[in-house]
């Protein structure tokens, strides 16, 4: 097998690895777990985002044991105290219904289980919090993930290929720059604005996480294309900036994203 092959096969893993990594990490993966109470296996999965109209539906499996529970929230960190929602058994699973929020809305909720005189709180001890957004079509979302992966898997190419004295990374750079400026500054505010109704919410507009780590990306890149017309093999630049973006990447999406104050109606970040 050619080297160019292996080495885009090592980039493709290496790409894969680190998107299954953040899809499974951050504020926007469910809370998973178990617990058993008088002798009755209860699993959940609790959701932390909602997208659409509708209210955001809450259940968990209690098979066929003869369980309560009832569903608590309140708006995430206000001074409000807790709606009690009695959840309904549903075939084998007892269902629950968060009121639907404006884009950026969060609820925090906890759910108590009840069984043969027993208690138990899901997840427990702490509350799990869910933001709302807006529907956003596949047309936005699809083309933003699509060369978001690209460009990652091209920064890995081109950081692998600067392993070697000999590389030749200015067209690699080139590509990187290209899919990283389509997906994240292009498709990445369309994405944005159809969830929270804002293009941009980064630097010098915000703190969202997510925003400033695309114009990193740019601007690393960016730096590494600069350095090629000064230097034919500036490997070491583009070493760099492929560790940056990799590191970069791995931070949970969503982290510091939009919120809204509840007391103001502003949707913040950070």
């Amino acid at each position: 097998m050619k080297k160019n092959t292996i080495l885009w096969i090592l980039a493709l893993v290496i790409t894969l690895a680190a998107g299954v990594y953040q899809t499974r990490t951050g504020p926007t993966y469910p809370v998973d777990g178990s617990v058993d109470i008088g002798g009755a296996a209860v699993t959940y999965s609790l959701p932390r985002t909602h997208g659409g109209d509708g209210n955001a539906v809450i259940a968990i499996a209690v098979g066929t044991a003869p369980v309560g529970g009832t569903l608590h929230y309140r708006h995430h960190k206000a001074d409000e105290p807790f709606t009690d929602q009695p959840m309904q058994l549903v075939g084998d699973s007892l269902k629950g219904y968060l009121p639907h929020q404006p884009p950026a809305g969060k609820l925090e909720y906890f759910i108590t289980v009840t069984h043969d005189g027993a208690r138990e709180f899901v997840p427990g001890p702490k509350t799990t919090v869910i933001r709302f957004r807006g529907d956003v079509p596949a047309a936005a979302l699809v083309p933003h993930i699509f060369f978001i992966f690209l460009g990652m898997l091209w920064s890995n190419r081109a950081g692998l290929e600067a392993l070697s004295a000999t590389a030749k990374t200015k067209s690699l750079t080139v590509w990187t720059i290209i899919l990283m400026f389509v997906g994240g500054l292009i498709f990445g505010p369309l994405v944005q604005e159809y969830a929270f109704g804002s293009y941009w919410t980064g630097v010098p507009f915000g703190y969202d996480l997510t925003d400033n780590k695309t114009l990193l990306f740019i601007v690393v890149w960016a730096v590494a294309l600069w350095r090629h017309r000064v230097h034919p093999r500036p490997r070491y630049i583009v070493l760099a900036a492929a560790i940056i973006t990799l590191v970069m990447y791995l931070i949970p999406h969503s982290m510091l994203g939009s919120t809204l104050d509840h007391a103001t109606g502003e949707i913040t970040s950070g």
